[in-house]
């Protein structure tokens, strides 16, 4: 008798989400469905604004990707306004955002993933010094001593012996699913811990350039600098000097903690490189513009779409084709006037709610109906999934020479076949071979951005379209991006110098939307589909899948009833 398990809400995500799975006798999932419960509404507060504060406002889209929403919108106002930029304004864009990457990736792995995969209370039987012959064994990192991960390990049995374990509560710690030695174990829970000291140093790079994080600040034209290019005085010199020292910390610690780790995890669960394969399909909208030039021709990343994983053909995308590009309602609570399902162009995108679902507190949702506050993203009506890993198939398909060597030294120490990238594996290994490519090209980025400086160009703001009386009485355009978590676009209507429609469409919702009108899932629940449980109460396969998409629903807060008592519900019924 088929089963159907609820886990709400997913928890060590940004936001809230809601899986259902259909398991049958033998606990495989026959089917999933993805729910995103929290409603986001910033394109409709955004009409009838000024296209050059918008920024300000679908920064707020999410409390985490502050900088990429951010970004996309003066792209997409300058797109409209077919406004060109400095290229020091593209240089110091690109360091920001490559800076998003390494923090959000890394955080990512160390704090909402890597428990999915390392037993935190096994740290606290491991032998130090074994674990630091095991560090020692993958990477050069200067602090795997003995002495070390003492610490560390004295740490997390204080916090264990106090009930303070915090974020590592609730854990399924003993499940059978766990594979690492409890060394491993005690050195990925020792650079969790470690990644947490990091992240707030290298978060200053976002503040360095747009005086604060989150929320830096943003300018149609260019970007408002903090630093005075046009000074050579001590202080700018120091500031520019700071944010080569974040770059060199960035690049230490991906290649000797975060990749090394990766790898040596990944080795104890290859049977994962077979696990959450997904729909087969990647799409990149393509982002990084070289040496400051505008052209996406240049850019470090290309945008194209894979289909039915063959790397041999890649077919282009235009984001302007509303045959390419279109959203879907079918199985979501709005309303479009032209019906549920029929698809429609970001351009003529509404945002109309309409919830018709079971009131709270229900057992389950009506997945016949609508069931999830997320829309239905599609590729010339194709479901397809964005995000690291389409990023490195898309190099590497192209013929990027960082990404083969990276890509085909890592399928070697695993001893895994290229097909092992279309899985929960795959998807966790790509983003940290990712983030050894990113933090590599911050260097040239600021390599150039400094040579500019030395040669006398300091310009980086364009002020020749700023008012809005050298706009045309109606424009519309798109900015495009790579966020972290994958194709990330705004697209804007401006008439008479305000906003007439602003939708975006953000990588999750091309991941975690819903079915179709056609009955196509969304990449969450395709990868989802066959994965068998060992628990269904304790549905780790589940956790590990979906994280390994990094989800960002929504600004992320900590759920929590009048009592106190969390609010992690797993239902079987």
């Amino acid at each position: 008798m088929n089963e159907r398990l609820v886990v709400d809400p997913i928890t060590r995500i940004e936001g809230h989400l809601r899986i259902e799975a259909q398991v049958d006798d033998n606990q495989v999932i026959q089917s999933a469905y993805s729910s995103g419960t929290s409603v986001r509404g910033i394109e409709i507060i955004l009409q009838g604004r000024d296209p050059r504060d918008a920024w300000a406002f679908a920064q707020r889209i999410c409390g985490v990707c502050t900088l990429v929403h951010g970004m996309a919108s003066i792209r997409a106002v300058e797109n409209a306004l077919n406004y060109p930029i400095p290229a020091n304004a593209q240089l110091i864009r690109n360091l920001m955002i490559g800076a998003q990457y390494i923090h959000d990736h890394v955080m990512h792995f160390y704090h909402l993933h890597a428990l999915d995969w390392v037993d935190v209370v096994s740290a606290l039987q491991a032998d130090p010094k074994a674990t630091a012959d095991l560090a020692q064994s993958i990477s050069h990192y200067p602090k795997s001593s003995a002495g070390y991960f003492s610490d560390m390990q004295k740490k997390l049995k204080g916090f264990v012996e106090g009930g303070q374990l915090g974020i590592f509560a609730n854990g399924y710690w003993g499940h059978p699913a766990y594979k690492l030695p409890s060394e491993a174990n005690l050195m990925a829970v020792s650079h969790y811990l470690e990644a947490l000291a990091w992240q707030r140093d290298v978060a200053k790079l976002h503040a360095i350039f747009g005086g604060k994080n989150p929320h830096p600040n943003f300018v149609v034209g260019g970007v408002p600098c903090a630093i005075d290019l046009n000074s050579d005085s001590a202080l700018n010199a120091k500031r520019l000097a700071q944010v080569n020292d974040i770059i060199q910390q960035m690049r230490l610690f991906v290649e000797q903690v975060y990749l090394p780790d990766t790898l040596a995890i990944a080795s104890f669960y290859k049977d994962w490189a077979q696990q959450g394969e997904g729909l087969g399909n990647f799409m990149t909208y393509g982002d990084f513009p070289q040496n400051g030039l505008q052209n996406p021709a240049n850019n470090l990343i290309p945008a194209g779409v894979i289909l039915n994983r063959n790397l041999q053909e890649i077919h282009p995308v235009d984001l302007n084709d509303p045959e390419q590009i279109q959203e879907f309602v079918s199985h979501a609570w709005y309303d479009y006037q032209s019906g549920k399902d029929k698809g429609l162009h970001p351009y003529h995108g509404e945002t109309k709610l309409h919830y018709d679902g079971p009131t709270p507190p229900y057992k389950q949702l009506d997945v016949e109906k609508s069931y999830s506050w997320l829309k239905s993203p599609r590729w010339r009506g194709k479901a397809v999934e964005v995000g690291p890993l389409a990023r490195v198939l898309m190099l590497y398909a192209t013929g990027h020479a960082q990404t083969k060597e990276l890509v085909d030294s890592s399928l070697r120490q695993l001893d895994l076949p290229i097909s092992a990238l279309y899985s929960t594996l795959g998807r966790t290994a790509t983003r940290s071979l990712e983030s050894k490519i990113v933090a590599d090209q911050m260097q040239i980025w600021y390599d150039n951005l400094l040579n500019n400086i030395r040669q006398g160009d300091t310009k980086t703001f364009n002020d020749t379209q700023w008012h809005p009386n050298t706009w045309a009485k109606q424009a519309q355009g798109v900015g495009y991006m790579e966020a972290p978590r994958g194709a990330l676009a705004h697209w804007i209507v401006i008439e008479n110098g305000k906003i007439a429609n602003y939708q975006a469409v953000v990588p999750t919702t091309w991941n975690a939307g819903p079915r179709d009108a056609q009955g196509q899932t969304g990449a969450y629940e395709a990868a989802l589909q066959g994965q068998k449980l060992q628990n269904p109460k304790q549905p780790i396969e589940i956790l590990r899948t979906i994280h390994s998409f990094d989800p960002c629903i929504a600004c992320a807060v900590h759920l929590s009833g009048e009592d106190g008592e969390e609010m992690l519900q797993i239902k079987v019924g």
